[in-house]
C-alpha cells in the first residue's frame, strides 16, 4: 500500500511542479490576493477527481476516443488564446498590485469559474492527470492508494504556491514586477495553445 502511495505522490509532483496554465493561474491570483485558497482548494479537489477518474476507467475511454481528445485541444487552445491575451493587455497597461488593490475585487463566483475553465479546458490536465497517471495508477497493486498519494502531491504544491505567493505579495507590489509576471502568464498560455494547435 505504501509503496502504490509513494509511487503516486512522486509522479504527480513530477507532473505537477512543471509550469503550466494552472500554475500560472493559482500563481498570479496569490500575488493579488484575490480569494487564492479557495482556487488553490478548487485546483487540489479537480485534480484529485481526474485522477481517481484516470485510475479507474477515464483513461482507457480517453486513449480510446481521438475525437475527445480533439475537442478537448481546440477549445483548450482557443481559451488559452483568449486568457493570454488578457495578460498581455494588462503587461502593456500601467496596472500595479498596488493600483490592482483599489479596483473592484471579483467576485469569489467569477475567480473559482476562470480557475475552472483554466483547469478543466486545459488538454494538457487530461493528457498528463488523467491519461498518463491514471495509466500508471491502474497498474498499482493498490490504485486507491496510488490516488491518496497523486491527491497528497496536489495538496502539497498548490497549498505552498498560493500561501507561498501571497505571502511574497508585499515584495513584489511594483508595477515593473506585476508587468513581468503578466508578460510570463502571456507567454505560458500562448505557448501551450501554440503546442495544441501544431499537435492538432
Amino acid at each position: 500500500m505504501w509503496q502504490s502511495y509513494l509511487n503516486g505522490l512522486l509522479v504527480a509532483l513530477g507532473l505537477i511542479m512543471a509550469i503550466g496554465a494552472q500554475n500560472a493561474f493559482v500563481l498570479a491570483q496569490s500575488l493579488r490576493r484575490e480569494h487564492h485558497l479557495p482556487v488553490a482548494a478548487l485546483c487540489i479537489t479537480c485534480d484529485a477527481l481526474l485522477v481517481a477518474a484516470g485510475v479507474f476507467g477515464l483513461a482507457t475511454l480517453l486513449a480510446q476516443s481521438p475525437l475527445l481528445l480533439s475537442i478537448a485541444r481546440w477549445g483548450g487552445a482557443a481559451f488559452l488564446l483568449w486568457y493570454g491575451s488578457q495578460a498581455l493587455r494588462r503587461a502593456c497597461s500601467k496596472q500595479s498590485l498596488q493600483h490592482g488593490a483599489n479596483q473592484t475585487v471579483r467576485s469569489l463566483r467569477t475567480v473559482l469559474l476562470s480557475a475552472l475553465a483554466v483547469t478543466l479546458l486545459n488538454p494538457h490536465v487530461y493528457l498528463d492527470t488523467v491519461l498518463l497517471i491514471g495509466s500508471l495508477g491502474a497498474q498499482q497493486s493498490v490504485p486507491g492508494a496510488y490516488v491518496v498519494g497523486a491527491a497528497s502531491a496536489s495538496l502539497l504544491w498548490f497549498l505552498t504556491l498560493a500561501i507561498g505567493a501571497a505571502w511574497l505579495a508585499p515584495w513584489l507590489a511594483r508595477p515593473s514586477t506585476w508587468r513581468i509576471l503578466d508578460l510570463l502568464v502571456a507567454v505560458m498560455m500562448f505557448t501551450v495553445a501554440m503546442q495544441l494547435i501544431v499537435a492538432g
